[in-house]
């Protein structure tokens, strides 16, 4: 039993930062590649950012790189994601996702992950 948890999210003032967290377990991930998505009222999901959990290889979102940081801590079995500069566009409740088929194109696509967390609400207020 594979279960993603998200920890995090919460208010926070335009410009601002906050950390989430994701806490995986079930299994050995060694082989999964982990991601962030999100999806903001009225739109649909979207992919935010990946890491590859053995060997840490990344893929970021345009509209995320150089203000969020991906990364894990492979002891705690925890996904991280550093959110920093935010603006109210990035306004969303965010998922941890998994896909056991480990690193590709696929990771890109919500459809390519084959396990979900139940999200945490980012509220960025101007």
């Amino acid at each position: 039993q594979v279960q993603l948890v998200e920890s995090g999210g919460g208010l926070v003032q335009a410009g601002g930062s906050l950390r989430l967290s994701c806490a995986a377990s079930g299994r050995s991930f060694s082989s999964f590649a982990m991601g962030w998505f999100r999806q903001a009222p009225g739109k649909e999901r979207e992919f935010v950012v990946a890491i590859s959990w053995s060997g840490g290889s990344t893929d970021y979102a345009d509209s995320v790189k150089g203000r969020f940081t991906i990364s894990r801590d492979k002891a705690k079995n925890t996904v991280y994601l550093q959110m920093n500069s935010l603006k109210p566009e990035d306004t969303a409740v965010y998922y941890c996702a998994a896909a056991s088929t480990g690193w590709g194109p696929h990771i890109e696509d919500q459809d390519g992950m084959d396990y979900w967390g139940k999200g945490t609400l980012v509220t960025v207020s101007s």
